[in-house]
């Protein structure tokens, strides 16, 4: 579903990743597992569009991305949680569930139904609906980003440093999440930063190890 071949990047003009080859296939959970600096952000970001490769080549289900700009990549399906969730302060976690959606245009129906399975997977949003994105919680803000990711990524999921600052309570209900996204959802590839791999020890993974920019199973 998302393969890189040989790509490289570079930020500032130093070099971050060096020739990764890897293939995440539908219905694949993926751990990308490095220190920080290793370049797990960046190869998310490559993967997205917010960095352009200095080499190499990005497909999604066989799809060229370097001919999708980066506003395009979630009509292919791709969805993304930062690790700094990003989400809109003076926007209802509701609101911010469905912009994803009303921004591609689907229908309201469409849009309701997804929000019903998302919640369906992380139930921990459902009381989080009507409150503001700026009154929650650092971990709470980390379950909203991975609901929205899920409102668009249908074929791909990308989470960066998903548990990073979550209470070992909200780390124990984000691994629950993933459990059920993976019943749900048996055709995602879903690709997963850590620094911390053990982390990830109750979710089915192959675990890839990024250092120095060189990714080594």
């Amino acid at each position: 579903m998302i393969e890189l071949d040989a790509v490289s990047a570079s930020i500032a003009g130093i070099s971050v990743l060096r020739e990764i080859s890897t293939t995440i296939d539908a219905g694949a959970t993926a751990a990308i597992v490095g220190r920080n600096g290793a370049g797990k952000t960046t190869m998310l970001r490559v993967i997205m569009g917010i960095v352009a490769p200095r080499s190499g080549t990005v497909r999604c289900a066989g799809d060229d991305l370097a001919r999708v700009p980066a506003h395009g990549r979630s009509r292919l399906g791709i969805g993304y949680a930062p690790e700094q969730r990003v989400l809109f302060p003076t926007f209802t976690v509701e609101e911010n569930l469905r912009l994803p959606c009303e921004v591609l245009r689907l229908a309201p129906r469409a849009i309701v139904a997804r929000r019903d399975e998302v919640i369906d997977i992380v139930p921990e949003l459902k009381p989080m609906l009507a409150r503001s994105a700026a009154a929650l919680s650092g971990g709470q803000g980390k379950m909203a980003a991975l609901g929205r990711a899920l409102m668009v990524g249908t074929r791909v999921l990308l989470l960066d440093e998903p548990f990073q600052g979550l209470a070992p309570v909200l780390a124990g209900q984000y691994v629950q999440s993933l459990q059920r996204l993976q019943q749900a959802r048996p055709g995602l590839a879903i690709l997963i930063t850590e620094s911390n791999g053990r982390l990830l020890r109750d979710v089915p993974t192959m675990t890839l190890t990024l250092e120095r920019g060189a990714l080594t199973p």
